[in-house]
């Protein structure tokens, strides 16, 4: 049996890992009670006893969590603090061969942002085959559920009053630039338009293309086929095929899921394209992907315990 602790577990991510790894006998939970939850003291010997802690914590305190283990120590942080940090691995196993391995013998993770699981997923794999240019300044557009937003976003989208949407990130920066560059092999930082919809989790990631225009070395069908042939045989990642697609929801109940799926959208005469990714921010955005790690980590199946 594996000792789990998570610091951080009365977040909205620790508490929906905490729900996946609810009645597998494989993990035993390591529980501080409210009062300890914050005890240096207490937190330092959960870290100790613990074959994996995960971090569901601001930057900061995961950067302080940290210090608090000992050389053996192995974590998996949700935070953004370590996503660019090379003594951490990635830990988004469908994103390059050898991601995988290098997860399952890691000490140390960093779990992937939300918006960049859908950009890298889209991205990374073209600019890696050559078939789009790693010098473009690519946009991303997104929205996501308000769960994404910590306590604060979820109490202000639960009041009455709560905004129909709402459009940040308008200083052009975000804490999730550095990690969507870094992992997409980019020269150029994107163009990130992030926005907040009321709905409770859900989240829709689009990077448009003018083909024409920016030296790509594919049609829109070629992005397609070789997304497709990259993600072949993943449980968690699909390609999606766009014939009849209209239109993409996002429903104020959205089930949860532990999916990510991509589409590419093709103008007719094939000089432009839409790639969009769809996933819930909670799941493969944050807390499936911890769990997913966790079982690579610790020699569990894969998908066990997730919302396939």
């Amino acid at each position: 049996m594996n000792t789990v602790f998570i610091d951080g577990a009365a977040g909205t991510t620790g508490l929906e890992i905490r729900e996946r790894l609810s009645g597998r006998a494989a993990f035993e939970v390591i529980v501080l009670e409210d009062e300890r939850r914050k005890d240096v003291a207490a937190r330092r010997d959960a870290i100790a006893s613990a074959d994996v802690t995960i971090l569901c914590l601001p930057d900061d305190a995961a950067r302080d969590a940290v210090s608090l283990g000992n050389p053996d120590s192995r974590f998996i942080d949700a935070s953004s603090v370590h996503r660019t940090d090379p003594a951490w691995t990635y830990g988004f196993a469908e994103l390059s061969p050898g991601q995988r391995a290098a997860i399952e013998n890691a000490r140390l993770v960093s779990n992937p942002g939300c918006y960049p699981t859908g950009f890298l997923a889209l991205v990374a794999p073209l600019v890696a085959q050559g078939l789009l240019p790693a010098d473009w300044p690519y946009s991303v557009n997104a929205v996501s559920g308000y769960s994404g937003g910590g306590k604060a976003l979820i109490e202000r989208y639960e009041q009455a009053e709560a905004p129909a949407f709402r459009a940040y990130g308008l200083t052009l920066e975000h804490k999730h630039l550095p990690e969507m560059k870094a992992h997409a092999g980019l020269a150029e930082t994107p163009i990130f338009a992030p926005a907040v919809v009321p709905g409770f989790r859900g989240m829709l990631v689009e990077v448009p293309l003018p083909l024409a225009a920016m030296g790509a070395k594919g049609r829109a069908e070629d992005l397609a086929e070789a997304l497709a042939e990259h993600y072949d045989g993943e449980r968690l990642v699909t390609v999606k095929q766009t014939d009849g697609v209209g239109e993409m929801l996002i429903a104020k109940d959205q089930a949860p899921s532990d999916r990510l799926d991509l589409y590419v959208f093709s103008s007719g005469d094939g000089g432009q394209a839409r790639l969009i990714a769809m996933l819930d921010n909670l799941g493969k955005g944050a807390s499936g992907a911890a769990v997913q790690n966790l079982n690579l980590m610790t020699g569990q199946p894969e998908t066990e315990g997730l919302r396939l």
